[in-house]
This record gives C-alpha cells, sequence and structure tokens, in this order.
C-alpha cells in the first residue's frame, strides 16, 4: 500500500484554487496518483483533509478518482482530524459512471475509528468500528432486492462485511438506488446524524434539488468519539469510475427535533414558521378584543359621567 498526504495548504483545490507554489510538492506523489491538485472542500474542512493512497487519482479542481474503470483497483481517501462534533451532516456529491454494461464493485463512506487502511470492505479495511455507508452496484446473493444498493452497516471492532449476502447480515438499514449509477443530475448523499437520537440518509439522483429518504434509524448505534471521516472504493473483474466532487460537513447545534425537520428538505422549516406566525396571529386577535372592550366600558363610564354632570345642571 502506498500512503500519500496532501499538505493543509494544498487542500484549498477542493474550494476552486489551484495553487502553482505546490509543484514542488506534486511531484514528490507516487505516480499512480497522477495529477494532484483539489476538489471543492468547505473551508472548514481544510484542516482536516486529507490523506490517500491506493490508485486514487486527483485530478485539477475537478474530483478525486477513487478508483478508474479499470480490474481490480483500489482507492482511499481519509481525514487527518477526527470528527469532534456531537450532532453533524455531511453532504457529498459524487458519480459511479464507466463504459461497460457490466459493472462493479462500489464504494463506501466512513465515519470509523480506524482511518487510511487498504481493505477488503470497498477498498478498506473490515471488522471496522464506526459506521460505514456503502454504495453497492455489484449483486452477488441478495435475491428480491434491485441494485445499485445503499445501506448502512455498524461495526463494533469484531463483525465482519460479508461480501456473499452483498453485507446482509450486518445491515442496519438501506434501500435501493436504481438509476444512481450514470444519473442525469448530479447524485449526492446527505447523512444526519444526531447522538442517541436519529441517524438519517437522503439521496438524490433522480430530480436536481430534489432528495429522496433512502433511510431514517431512531436512536442509532453510538458512533465513537474519536471517528474519521473517509472515502474508498474498489473493482474486481468488473470495473467504473468512483468520482468524489465535493464534500461539506457542519456541526448541527439545533434540538433532534429542529435537525429533524431540517433534514426534511425545508419542510420542517415551513411548518415550523407557520406555527409561530399562527400563534401569533391568535394573540393579536385576543389582543384587539381586549382593547374594543375597555374602549366600550371607557366609553360608556365617560357617557355616564356625561349624564350625570348634566342632570346637575338643570337643577
Amino acid at each position: 500500500m502506498r500512503l500519500s498526504a496532501l499538505p493543509a495548504a494544498l487542500l484549498a483545490s477542493l474550494i476552486r484554487t489551484a495553487q502553482a507554489d505546490h509543484a514542488s510538492d506534486l511531484k514528490s506523489i507516487s505516480l499512480r496518483t497522477h495529477s494532484i491538485q483539489q476538489p471543492y472542500l468547505d473551508s472548514d474542512m481544510q484542516s482536516r483533509w486529507f490523506d490517500f493512497g491506493g490508485d486514487t487519482i486527483v485530478r485539477t479542481d475537478s474530483y478525486i478518482r477513487l478508483t478508474s474503470d479499470l480490474p481490480s483497483q483500489t482507492g482511499w481517501l481519509f481525514s487527518r482530524v477526527p470528527l469532534t462534533a456531537t450532532n453533524w451532516e455531511v453532504e457529498v456529491e459524487f458519480k459511479i459512471s464507466g463504459k461497460n454494461q457490466l459493472y462493479g464493485d462500489g464504494f463506501a463512506m466512513w465515519v470509523t475509528k480506524q482511518r487510511g487502511q487498504m481493505g477488503e470492505v470497498f477498498g478498506s479495511t473490515d471488522k471496522f468500528e464506526g459506521l460505514g455507508i456503502f454504495v453497492d452496484t455489484y449483486k452477488n446473493n441478495r435475491p428480491g432486492v434491485v441494485f445499485p444498493y445503499v445501506m448502512a452497516m455498524y461495526g463494533d471492532g469484531h463483525k465482519s462485511y460479508n461480501k456473499n449476502d452483498d453485507g446482509k447480515d450486518g445491515e442496519l438499514a438501506g434501500c435501493s438506488a436504481r438509476g444512481i449509477r450514470h444519473a442525469s443530475v448530479p447524485t449526492k448523499m446527505r447523512l444526519t446524524y444526531v447522538q442517541d437520537k436519529q441517524l438519517k440518509l437522503d439521496l438524490q439522483y433522480r430530480e436536481e434539488d430534489e432528495w429522496q429518504s433512502c433511510f431514517e434509524v431512531d436512536n442509532p448505534p453510538q458512533i465513537p468519539n474519536i471517528a474519521y471521516l473517509g472515502f474508498s472504493a474498489e473493482t474486481g473483474e468488473l470495473s467504473d469510475n468512483h468520482d468524489i466532487i465535493s464534500v461539506s460537513t457542519k456541526n448541527l447545534y439545533n434540538s433532534p427535533a429542529t435537525s429533524t425537520n431540517r433534514a426534511g428538505a425545508g419542510k420542517g422549516r415551513s411548518v415550523k414558521s407557520h406555527v409561530v406566525k399562527e400563534g401569533g396571529s391568535w394573540t393579536w386577535f385576543f389582543t384587539k378584543i381586549f382593547l374594543f372592550f375597555i374602549a366600550i366600558g371607557g366609553g360608556y363610564v365617560g357617557y355616564t359621567a356625561y349624564r350625570a354632570k348634566s342632570k346637575s345642571h338643570r337643577f
């Protein structure tokens, strides 16, 4: 296994800039990685990204290719610094493509204690500790399941991923995603984690800006406090390009209920806003009623006083 490290400054390429002053650093990269500039990363992640290895290629201002459309390739990409937030959201744009009618095997997103270890599970290590999200494009033995298939597996450091049944015995949750390969719109996944409350995965591959819920798990297993974000992919006799185009992360500071609504593509925000507006309307309504009766009472008191004064002048 070959290990190559991207300097933190070099990672600014994942933010749409190419930096020529790192030419000397690029020359020292393994030839297997070809030219190295940066895909797109949010500014919060510049200090975290990336170490990479295997057959990973980083193309200038375009993508990180974990595997090319060639047989027997393995590539990985991992953050240098662990995630420290309790509640977080990760959104990834990726692309799976190739020239062949038969293709495989798939790629994975990891939030695990282990990092940068080549292995047999979509290019990374087996018996991992933490969370793996697998985009599996080749069906081994899952009768009745439509592939590509996206699934989550929680690893306790001892349980193995079983390739023979496509991970069925270790599946935490999952969904079929036919059309995610060679999609006509940008393909994305959005993973939301609220400790002890929620693990939710949404996918975009049918229509742009239209998210489909893949799964939602209440009271999910706890992800290790020290866990690294990473990606890996592998090909066998069948192959595909597996590209990471952009990654953005954010801490979720809201309550779990608010986070759940937020993951619902804006619906929760509009409902919440409606409730607040409705509550304010009723308060104003009762305030007006109250002021109305005060005005009536004041008028009555004034009229009574006027009548009493008029009578006193008559006598």
